[in-house]
């Protein structure tokens, strides 16, 4: 059984994708660029301040599955200049600070939707499993 997961605090779906969907105990995040869900626009600034704000969408989705950052257990980094490795890290660093962090990857990538530098997505357990 999967169940839809929906949250009005991240932005909403373009396209014929959940933001989430709650499997087997597992949650599995859609990407998330850097879009301000109150002006649906991508916030202004650098990679710092994109990676932020695509933290913050996907806490608020997997806050809507019954979960939190603290429990994701896989990250997928699409950049698209790998040049922001190291400042994405340092703030990405701020949001996941559980022992042990979640395993990750990190890819560069031509493209992202509305020219976002950054797209997270993640796997996280269902909170208390």
């Amino acid at each position: 059984m999967r169940q839809r997961v929906n949250s009005d605090n991240a932005p909403a779906t373009i396209g014929p994708y959940s933001q989430a969907v709650i499997t087997n105990g597992l949650v599995f995040t859609a990407g998330q660029v850097a879009i301000n869900p109150a002006t649906h626009k991508l916030v202004e600034g650098g990679i710092e301040e994109q990676t932020r704000q695509v933290l913050v969408n996907l806490q608020a989705v997997l806050q809507a599955a019954g979960t939190s950052l603290g429990n994701v257990v896989k990250t997928t980094v699409y950049l698209t200049y790998m040049g922001n490795f190291s400042a994405m890290n340092a703030v990405y660093a701020q949001y996941f600070k559980a022992e042990p962090p979640p395993a990750r990857s990190t890819v560069q990538v031509g493209d992202l939707p509305l020219g976002a530098m950054i797209e997270i997505d993640c796997i996280a357990t269902v909170q208390g499993e």
